[in-house]
């Protein structure tokens, strides 16, 4: 499925929007590792049952097509009084690839400018 939108899913048909995005590269290895913040899960409910599919896969969606990516880590932060109010949620991957990077790259682009995100260096 390809969209002229982007949008970003953890369970088909379910778009999440990302809160922040940092992106990182090791200079020895020349490996990136993308960090994505999510404060709020339109899937928490499914992430919280047993039933449903998750396949531990990220989607990507625009107008090339549907990147999938395995998150090499997913975190839940909860908080509040009780400790089960949802904070966030980050999802780490990584990407060796040139042309991996470029494709996530310009879905990024796409979206940040579909959701008003800008880049910030912070050297």
């Amino acid at each position: 499925m390809t969209t002229s939108v982007p949008a970003i899913e953890f369970f088909e048909g379910v778009s999440e929007q990302i809160s922040n995005v940092s992106l990182r590269l090791n200079r020895s290895s020349g490996v990136r590792t993308v960090l994505m913040t999510f404060t709020e899960l339109n899937s928490i409910q499914r992430f919280k049952s047993f039933t449903s599919k998750f396949n531990g896969a990220l989607r990507l969606l625009d107008e090339e097509g549907e990147i999938t990516i395995e998150p090499d880590s997913v975190k839940f932060v909860f908080g509040g009084p009780e400790g089960d109010d949802f904070e966030r949620m980050d999802c780490q991957f990584e990407v060796n690839r040139e042309d991996h990077w470029e494709r996530f790259m310009r879905f990024m682009n796409r979206y940040a400018a579909v959701n008003g995100m800008d880049y910030g260096d912070r050297s």
